[in-house]
């Protein structure tokens, strides 16, 4: 009896031990911004925080070009493998940066359902998530020049008061990827999407807010 109950009290701190070595999961959601030079790419913003974190962080970059938060954009998220991928990941901590293509006229047209998919968005991913997950909503960055339809005036004077009242509904926190960019037009080369060393200012941001 007495060698049992050793054996079950090692097998005990032999488990809590395994569960004290586990990385921390970080699944990132985004555009061609996260998505970057590749997902697996170490020049990806994803992958760069993933340095500045430490090895107690398991960064996966989920990032899909092109692709819309709203349901009826013409990319949608929702469509990609990566959707489930995410869920299947199961993250401790979920960074979304979605919403630069939605600023194009044809997919801002269903601006009225930007929130409810949002908050839909979230909820899904939520419930692969632990109790304790966290999620991290992200402003984005700025836009330099309008190009490939995507129009900076909407993404500052509509959009961002309605990724605020997602964070508040979600109980999510926000991200302000815009301010940490906002005087680098230099890193943008075609005035949308960062440079490497674009792509680490993002990292740096992210990675103190998680930190």
């Amino acid at each position: 009896m007495k060698r049992i109950l050793l054996s079950n009290l090692f097998l005990f701190f032999l488990s809590i031990a395994a569960i004290a070595q586990s990385p921390v999961k970080v699944a990132c959601v985004g555009n061609s911004i996260t998505q970057g030079p590749g997902r697996d790419h170490p020049d990806s913003w994803p992958l760069l925080m993933e340095d500045i974190l430490g090895e107690s962080f398991l960064v996966k970059n989920f990032g899909v070009s092109g692709r819309t938060l709203l349901k009826n954009g013409d990319y949608p998220y929702w469509n990609e493998p990566q959707f489930k991928e995410v869920q299947d990941f199961e993250a401790d901590i979920l960074v979304i940066k979605l919403g630069t293509n939605d600023s194009k006229p044809q997919n801002w047209k269903y601006k009225d359902e930007f929130v409810a998919n949002y908050i839909d968005l979230i909820n899904t991913f939520k419930a692969s998530m632990p109790e304790d997950g966290e999620v991290y909503i992200c402003i984005p960055v700025p836009v330099f020049k309008d190009n490939f339809g995507i129009t900076e005036s909407v993404m500052v004077d509509e959009m961002r008061p309605m990724l605020m009242e997602v964070a508040k509904k979600t109980h999510s926190k926000l991200i302000n990827l815009y301010k940490p960019l906002q005087k680098h037009g230099d890193l943008f080369a075609d005035g949308v999407h960062p440079n490497k060393e674009g792509n680490l200012l993002m990292a740096e941001a992210v990675a103190k807010k998680i930190k």
